[in-house]
């Protein structure tokens, strides 16, 4: 028999070197460690907290399959997908069945990952989620897969039952806008008393460039029983689904552009350019000038039905056009880009920047933008709040970036918090434990400075950890709720 050691998290992890810095963090960590999860946005499915025997399959399809940041990484090494079981749409070759095999090539090559979110937040899972305690090794792949196999069959690792075990408050998904929401009906007249809620997506319907642009505007039609022939009817249908996701509990939308970009059309112009798109005539401009004028349509719809629009830039999506050919959307090949935030944005804030009854919450990929753009702009207009750092920086080094440009202009209560912005629902509780610890680790660095007090270090621990999120996405239960 192979001996192997055995590996725990320590205690103090991701704190700073400086004894009296990692003392006054764990402090501040077990102030808020038990504090209950606010997810405002991710990408959980909603169904699989419906059925009660719902299974999440073998370790590959829970942990590797789903995951763009891992096969991009093991891609980048040579391993071609079908090895990694993900299935080439043109049908030129064989995926791999054999989980088994898959697990092995990514345990054998997971080397790769030392030093990422990626392992970190793994090394959590299996540790402090499934209990294993072996190192993740060639050697200890197959009996570690087998330990998974075994936990998941019980019913301790049943979704609703981790969702109580992760204490979780608040779970918001991401629902495209003609999504009949059938997951949030059965589960809003449950009696499992927690919340899950849905979020409004209308990206599919908004890019007048996608090949299926129209398909997704003939599903508009079908959920919202409106028939779209010109833009009056389209934004008719926009708002009749955003009521109908406020009443399954929605407190947001989400809108994911390249471009910050925002102009105000003309009631002429909007309909000429949607007539275009209606009959595959779009010219060049058409789809920048469309997204722009219709982020400024959510905002105006923010201001009456009360939403928090959150705005996702700074993505070019399916850079590497071979992998999307073969492949499809979201197979890892996206790319950041240079992101402009303050003459794009200006239309919007013109009209919308004092409106308190309007929250709008920037992320970018583009980091440059932190202290030069989006703090001041947040240190200024009611409006504005900043994501925390986000995909590419949801990492201990992207969130000390952050904290160093984004605060001593904007201050903390100009941003949101936390959010996980996760579909590997187990990875939740490990992503939220990195930005706690993360920013405990900042305020105490603070701390020894003499920047601020432990009193106040405490307040803002909560803050960051808790507090910030749930009342900047409106999440506070309503009296009689």
């Amino acid at each position: 028999m192979i001996e192997t050691k055995k590996k725990s998290l320590a205690e103090d992890r991701f704190f700073g070197p400086d004894p009296q810095q990692r003392e006054i963090a764990a402090s501040l960590f077990r102030g808020i460690a038990d504090l209950p999860l606010i997810c405002p946005h991710g990408h959980v499915n909603p169904a699989i907290f419906i059925d009660p025997n719902y299974s999440f399959g073998s370790p590959v399809d829970l942990l590797i399959i789903p995951d763009h940041y891992i096969f991009r990484m093991l891609y980048s090494q040579g391993i071609a997908l079908e090895k990694l079981g993900i299935v080439c749409q043109e049908g030129e070759m064989q995926s791999e069945q054999d989980h088994r095999k898959i697990w092995q090539i990514f345990v054998d090559h997971f080397h790769l990952f030392r030093g990422t979110p990626s392992s970190i937040w793994l090394d959590y899972e299996l540790r402090m989620i499934f209990g294993i305690e072996q190192e993740l090794t060639t050697d200890t792949a197959q009996t570690i897969y087998d330990e998974i196999i075994g936990k998941l069959a019980t019913p301790e690792f049943q979704p609703r039952t981790l969702y109580k075990r992760f204490n979780i408050e608040v779970l918001c998904t991401t629902d495209g806008v003609d999504d009949p929401l059938e997951a949030h009906q059965v589960l809003s007249s449950s009696d499992w008393n927690v919340r899950i809620l849905p979020t409004f997506r209308p990206d599919q319907v908004i890019d007048i460039v996608s090949k299926n642009w129209k398909t997704n505007l003939e599903a508009l039609e079908k959920t919202s029983g409106i028939d779209i022939h010109n833009y009056v009817s389209f934004i008719n249908a926009l708002e009749n689904r955003r009521v109908y996701f406020k009443s399954l509990g929605a407190v947001a939308t989400d809108h994911a552009t390249q471009s910050p970009y925002t102009e105000e059309l003309t009631a002429q112009e909007s309909e000429t350019i949607f007539q275009r798109a209606l009959h595959g005539k779009v010219m060049p401009e058409d789809a920048i000038r469309f997204t722009g004028h219709m982020l400024m349509e959510m905002a105006k719809m923010s201001v009456e039905d009360g939403l928090v629009m959150q705005l996702h830039t700074g993505a070019l999506r399916d850079h590497n056009t071979v992998l999307f050919e073969r492949y499809g959307h979201d197979i890892g090949a996206d790319i950041p880009v240079q992101t402009e935030f303050t003459s794009n944005l200006r239309p919007l804030l013109k009209k919308y920047g004092n409106n308190t009854k309007l929250t709008l919450i920037l992320f970018t990929l583009d980091e440059t933008c932190y202290a030069r753009e989006l703090a001041p702009l947040a240190g200024h207009y009611p409006v504005i709040k900043l994501g925390p750092p986000w995909w590419f920086h949801d990492s201990l080094n992207g969130m000390k970036r952050y904290f160093e440009q984004v605060v001593e202009t904007a201050g903390i209560y100009n941003t949101v918090g936390f959010n996980d912005d996760t579909r590997a629902y187990l990875s939740i509780p490990a992503r939220h434990d990195m930005w706690r610890r993360a920013s405990t680790n900042w305020l105490a660095g603070l701390v020894v400075r003499k920047i601020i007090d432990m009193d106040n270090a405490e307040r803002m621990a909560q803050e960051l950890a808790y507090k910030l999120a749930k009342r900047s996405y409106r999440l506070e239960i309503p009296q009689g709720g």
